[in-house]
């Protein structure tokens, strides 16, 4: 049995020895590539011109795409900056009426009644705007205490189960915008 070993590895150095002279003669005679290897030279040449075509298009993809994406951040940055500016134009004019009653209180033969009413006046017309906007109060009057809506302030013991959980009174009115509660209502409820 060793003998056979020894004969297989004797056979199988010889194999590899006569292997690695052959490739030896192949490189001296026509370097690493041969003559039937020539036509692979020029695909790999071919496939290297692709590819750096390829990647310089990748590159100006990239470039293009991190342009838009800084060009899309500054366009919602100034969207965000801006987006009251529509909501303060309105509101010019109401602060243009308020100036003329604060001036025309000023003057000493001027009548309350009429300071009242140019108040009153200006009032509807801040409500008329912001409601135009979205703006919306929240109802409390004979309504049942939401935690959705109201910001319980205090509790009151309740004269009967009736009316157990219903708001006794409105501390600081509540406001929706556009169906949102952006301040809650804080009241007063029974218990």
């Amino acid at each position: 049995m060793q003998e056979n070993n020894a004969v297989e590895e004797a056979e199988v150095l010889e194999n590899t020895e006569k292997e690695e002279e052959k490739t030896a003669d192949e490189n001296k005679k026509g370097g690493f590539f041969s003559k039937k290897d020539k036509p692979h030279k020029k695909e790999i040449e071919q496939l290297k011109a692709e590819n750096a075509e390829l990647q310089d298009k990748f590159l100006r993809l990239y470039s293009e795409f991190d342009n838009y994406r800084k060009r899309t951040q500054k366009e919602k940055l100034d969207i965000i900056k801006n987006a009251s500016e529509g909501l303060i134009v309105s509101l010019l004019p109401v602060l243009d009426d308020m100036e003329r009653a604060v001036q025309y209180a000023a003057k000493p033969d001027v009548a309350t009644a009429a300071i009242l009413e140019g108040e009153q006046l200006i009032l509807q017309k801040i409500k008329g705007l912001l409601k135009q906007k979205g703006l919306a109060p929240i109802e409390t009057e004979n309504a049942k205490f939401d935690v959705d809506f109201h910001e319980a302030v205090s509790i009151v013991p309740s004269p009967s189960e009736e009316e157990k959980g219903l708001i006794l009174e409105e501390v600081e009115k509540g406001y929706t915008l556009n169906d949102k509660v952006i301040r809650f209502s804080k009241v007063v409820i029974y218990q």
